[in-house]
């Protein structure tokens, strides 16, 4: 069943809403007067084509269709979720939701980006307040998971609930805030955090630059993966938070901070900040600057990933759903153990996977298909698995970062100790890439020696090699380097 969302207003916000559901399948509709909006809007897409896939370890949905109209009608038509990311003027979103009220579903839902005003103040006067609630992102929206879900006292559950339900499907983890305040919450850290910036760079404390390091190089890192409070809690130590407030909450009464003081911009201290930035980073274009920031997210966010921490979670939360689609492979003939895009952590100096990525795939798809016998981490957990005893990998062909590859999996034995297996790894475009043989043993943990596998794990392994018996003997299984054909 086609989804389809209307994007309004297509900046680099508006931008990032479309690159977040156009890529996860949905087909995206948009409206902005701006005639350079396909160019920008499509900037912004070939950023998220090179970050966003990294993200997954599976194949992502097949990329919706991007469409612009005329008007906000044509581009609200049909939709289910609206965004509206038009500027920040009061008259203008009242002017903008008349017109996407008088054309929309009325059970579509109608998101707004605001940063500052409440839903309340944006539904004032709408036709039909019950639709309309604040879904504010952090950009690039097609990497940053968090949204702030904001409903006015007029927005039905259900809007909220659906709401929660759409953001969530497309990979992004909205926070419902549970009464309307001006900036919401984050943008209230943040202001806060910039205020008491732009005092040290005044009072010639500290440059652009020296800020910025203290935020990367510090307690920024600390905040990615546990944010405020939980940061906190481990200052405590064996006390715990109580602990920490304790002995840190007297501080607050010391004037350390300027937080409710705001120097006043005048043309010397904007120029001051504007030529300490320049000297930071005017060596870089702004799509240099983006580019390296959507690398640097993916990283983080997949070192998350591995610890299945904080906004590593929401991502794999995101593959098992759709691990689960394809939790029933056909076990008569060659078996796919992995579909997934080739992220940009997997490629080496010279531009293409390295060589310990090839072995990685292939590891991950030996993992599917002990998956795919029984040996799952519940018969794990029992003291049985299978350990690899050797490996040979033929490279035979280089692919690059966002490549869409398979794995294909034949068992040649599967009877008593022994599981030897052969995968091809592909392009999607049919090209042969590598090919792995395994030769596995099953252990017992106890013992940390060879045993058999249970009754159940050796008949699906007997049952899966006499399915492929019949299938010719893969070339290269049995080679050895230096072994000529």
């Amino acid at each position: 069943m086609e989804k389809t969302a209307a994007i309004i207003g297509g900046g680099v916000i508006g931008g990032g809403w479309a690159a977040r559901f156009l890529l996860n399948g949905w087909n995206v509709q948009v409206f902005d007067p701006d005639p350079a909006v396909a160019r920008k809007i499509g900037e912004v897409l070939a950023n998220a084509r090179h970050a966003l896939p990294s993200l997954s370890d599976r194949v992502m949905p097949r990329e919706g269709k991007l469409t612009y109209h005329a008007t906000i009608a044509e581009a609200v038509t049909g939709a289910s979720y609206i965004q509206e990311s038009v500027p920040e003027r009061l008259d203008i979103k009242h002017t903008t939701f008349a017109a996407i009220h008088a054309a929309a579903l009325p059970d579509a839902v109608i998101g707004s980006s605001t940063s500052g005003f409440k839903p309340s103040e944006l539904a004032k006067g709408a036709d039909n307040a019950t639709q309309i609630l604040v879904c504010h992102p952090f950009n690039p929206v097609y990497l940053l998971p968090l949204i702030e879900v904001v409903p006015s006292p007029a927005t039905t559950k259900t809007t909220t609930a659906k709401a929660m339900e759409i953001l969530t499907s497309v990979g992004l983890k909205p926070v419902h805030i549970r009464a309307e305040i001006d900036a919401h919450v984050a943008d209230r850290f943040l202001e806060a955090v910039w205020r008491e910036a732009l005092w040290l760079i005044k009072d010639d404390i500290a440059t652009t630059e020296e800020i910025d390091d203290i935020i990367r190089y510090g307690f920024g890192l600390r905040w990615a993966q546990m944010g405020l409070f939980e940061t906190y809690r481990v200052a405590g130590g064996e006390a715990g938070m109580a602990h920490f407030i304790e002995q840190f909450g007297p501080a607050l009464a010391w004037p350390w901070t300027k937080l409710m003081d705001v120097p006043e911009l005048d043309d010397a201290l904007i120029k001051k900040i504007a030529d300490q930035s320049d000297a930071q980073s005017g060596m870089y274009t702004i799509r240099e600057l983006e580019r390296a920031r959507d690398n640097n997210l993916v990283m983080i966010l997949r070192g998350l990933k591995t610890q299945n921490w904080g906004a590593g979670a929401v991502l794999n939360n995101i593959d098992s759903a759709a691990k689960s689609a394809d939790d029933a492979p056909d076990l008569t003939g060659l078996i796919r153990t992995s579909h997934r895009t080739v992220p940009l952590d997997w490629i080496d100096y010279n531009g293409h996977m390295t060589e310990s990525r090839y072995l990685h795939a292939f590891a991950d798809a030996t993992d599917r298909f002990m998956e795919i016998i029984g040996c799952d981490a519940e018969y794990i957990a029992t003291g049985g698995s299978y350990f690899t005893a050797e490996t040979h990998i033929r490279h035979l062909d280089e692919v690059h970062a966002g490549a869409e590859i398979t794995v294909d999996t034949q068992c040649l034995m599967g009877a008593g100790k022994k599981m030897h297996i052969f995968h091809r790894l592909q392009h999607a475009d049919g090209r042969l890439l590598a090919t792995g043989e395994h030769m596995l043993l099953h252990v017992s943990l106890e013992t940390r020696k060879s045993s058999p596998p249970a009754a159940q794990i050796e008949a699906k392994l007997i049952e899966i090699a006499q399915n492929h018996a019949d299938m010719p003997m893969p070339e290269g299984a049995g080679r050895a380097i230096g072994q000529g054909r």
